[in-house]
């Protein structure tokens, strides 16, 4: 698992981070929130064109979904377990009866389901605008984790504190829920972050980079 992680936080530095601009708001006819089961992509299709025109990173935060526009940025909650993770639309799928979305791995390991295969997860529609790019500027900031319900994200935070002084919880307010993630450190540059998301990963957490809002 620590070699997974690894590799998933070198490609972070060679990709970039998953990075979201606010644009458009969502069209009135696409729906804000659904409720089904979740499933995940991998190795399979690493390296594949996506119907974005992206190449397919298991190792990024993005998603298939069957009708929602391509670039959309949408949070998506395990039910079972309160993890969430947010995650930009770039294929389409899935193909299977029943599923409303396929993650991508690095998503999938965030939310806690990889081991699984699948989940029952709510989906909400964040925001619309163009396929994420993967040279985000930064600041840099590491993400242990984001949940539904504090408490979660509280436990987790008390965790790293015993360890890592530079906790914090950042309060992600939507329409429909509100999402408490639990991050590390401000950094300049991929670099800095990247030497504590290996200590983290080390430890044993499952962590990813992201830029600060």
């Amino acid at each position: 698992m620590k070699k997974v992680l690894f590799i998933c936080l070198a490609m972070c530095i060679l990709c970039g981070c998953t990075f979201f601009r606010r644009e458009a708001a969502v069209p009135p006819k696409i729906k804000k929130v659904e409720v089904g089961w979740a499933s995940w992509y991998g190795e399979q299709f690493h390296g594949r064109k996506t119907a974005s025109g992206q190449v397919y990173d298991m190792y990024q935060l993005t998603a298939a979904h069957k009708t929602l526009p391509l670039g959309t940025a949408v949070m998506v909650t395990h039910l079972n377990n309160g993890r969430s993770v947010m995650v930009a639309i770039n294929d389409r799928g899935p193909f299977v009866k029943g599923r409303i979305i396929d993650l991508s791995y690095a998503a999938a390991q965030a939310l806690g389901m990889a081991e699984e295969g699948v989940a029952k997860v709510r989906v909400e529609v964040i925001e619309r605008g163009p396929t994420p790019t993967s040279t985000p500027e930064g600041p840099f900031t590491i993400q242990a984790g984001s949940f539904a319900d504090r408490s979660n994200a509280s436990r987790l935070m008390e965790a790293l504190q015993k360890e890592h002084p530079d906790v914090y919880i950042e309060v992600l307010k939507t329409p429909e829920n509100t999402y408490y993630r639990v991050r590390l450190g401000k950094f300049k540059t991929r670099e800095e972050a990247y030497q504590l998301a290996v200590r983290l990963a080390q430890e044993g957490y499952t962590v990813f980079m992201t830029t600060t809002e």
